[in-house]
């Protein structure tokens, strides 16, 4: 439950954005909560799996529900943008703790056996949000104010934690005996620095764009190289490739995800509600594929995540149908429920495979790898999209040009993914540890 109404603000909140901007005089800085969300949402993470391995993920997740409650009054509250996007960077820091601690608590406190079950659940969790979230909020912000948004979603926080407490009660406690890994919380701040000055660029087609590009990337890959574990880059076999899967997953789903609803209105002129049903059936095919990969835990997790990402990969490349005006638009609610159903495979599959090869001493810091592969590869690759979007404007290519070129570059990421696929298999030696150099 505790899940279900985090998604639900995060879904909302792109619903209310346009009125919070209009009411708060602030169209300027419109991307902004949305950066400062993922800057701050990548230093949880890392904060995250610090404390559930030093203090117990029971820790981290109160810490974590307590940042996001009061990310959610400041964000409700505020009389200017600034401060709304000050409330935004509280909650991705809750939102980050959140996200790392209860993978600890899956791994604690549910058998390997059971671990398909809880992330198919996880997956289901979603569902509701994706489907009601943007109407629910639509309404509330037409009928009473957008600040409702963030303060109405107090208490049913409040009531999944009291739910969640009775659970997390009986969790082991670490010994206290692991040093505090302050420099990886300094090396997650460089790379959400790095992310941001990326989301930043994306938003401009100009020399200072492409400095700040620069610099962006520059701050992500040093940050990132002490964050996750050697080898991911390359693939190397084990928890490197499944680490490396989740970003791929996210970075080629998303990508596109942010473009089908444009695609829809400015190729084929359809109206918010159609174009917003591509959405609806991508997330009715992973509901459906997490529930059915959840029955069958007899399955290797490897192989689902193969055919996860073919799935996947079959569902970008039908989207490009969508992104011709000659072909009709209603064929990307078939290829997004195609691609919904690969990540319906492919991402508890991904959660499974880290908790069966991570120690549970590195539970924590492994956990936060794995989140932090999911939200750059998301940041990056929506980036990417935008910047093709806002060329598209400028008049530098059409905008099936420009749709056409981030299908077929989504569809190649998923593509490779199902050629790696194979190698999260766990290696035979011990665990690779995720602190040292990810490019190795």
């Amino acid at each position: 439950m505790l899940v279900t109404f985090i998604a639900f603000e995060s879904m909302a909140v792109a619903t209310a954005m346009p009125t919070v901007v209009r009411e708060l005089d602030g169209l300027a800085w419109y991307a902004w909560p949305f950066t400062a969300f993922l800057v701050a949402q990548v230093v949880g993470m890392v904060l995250g799996g610090d404390v559930s391995d030093r203090r117990g993920a029971r820790v981290a997740l109160l810490w974590g529900v307590g940042f996001f409650a009061l990310g959610l009054v400041a964000s409700g509250a505020a009389a200017d943008m600034t401060l709304f996007i000050a409330g935004r960077a509280v909650q991705g820091l809750g939102g980050g703790l959140i996200a790392v601690s209860l993978y600890v608590v899956a791994g604690q406190a549910y058998a390997p056996e059971l671990r398909p079950q809880l992330f198919g659940a996880f997956s289901a969790a979603w569902v509701f949000p994706a489907l009601f979230g943007p109407l629910i909020a639509g309404a509330i912000t037409t009928h009473t104010s957008w600040r409702w948004v963030f303060l109405g979603i107090l208490p049913l926080v409040a009531v999944g934690l009291v739910l969640v407490l009775p659970s997390i009660a009986r969790l082991a406690v670490p010994d206290g005996t692991a040093r505090p890994a302050v420099s990886r919380r300094w090396w997650a701040v460089l790379a959400g620095v790095g992310i941001g000055a990326l989301q930043y660029a994306g938003q401009r087609l100009d020399l200072v764009a492409l400095a700040v590009a620069v610099v962006g990337v520059v701050a992500l890959a040093a940050g990132l190289r002490p964050l996750l574990p050697r080898g991911t880059v390359t693939a190397r076999r084990g928890l490197p490739t499944v680490v490396a899967s989740r970003g791929l997953l996210a970075g080629s789903f998303f990508g596109i995800d942010t473009l089908l609803p444009l695609t829809l209105t400015e190729v084929h002129g359809f109206s918010a509600t159609a174009a917003g049903i591509p959405l609806t059936t991508g997330a009715i095919g992973w509901s459906l594929a997490s529930t059915l990969s959840a029955r069958r835990p007899d399955v290797s997790r490897v192989r689902l995540l193969q055919i996860g990402f073919v799935l996947l990969a079959i569902g970008l490349a039908g989207t490009a149908f969508a992104a011709l005006p000659s072909t009709g638009g209603w064929t990307a609610y078939v290829s997004w429920a195609v691609a919904g159903l690969g990540m319906g495979l492919g991402m508890p599959s991904v959660g499974v495979l880290l908790l069966d090869q991570s120690p549970e001493h590195r539970r924590g810091a492994d956990s936060a790898s794995l989140q932090i592969s999911d939200v750059v590869g998301s940041a990056l690759c929506v980036g990417f999209g935008g910047v093709l979007v806002a060329a598209a404007a400028t008049g530098v290519l059409s905008l099936t040009t420009a749709l056409l070129v981030a299908i077929a570059v989504f569809s190649g990421l998923a593509l490779l993914g199902s050629l790696v696929a194979g190698r999260a298999a766990a290696p035979s030696a011990e665990p690779v540890r995720a602190t040292t150099l990810a490019t190795s």
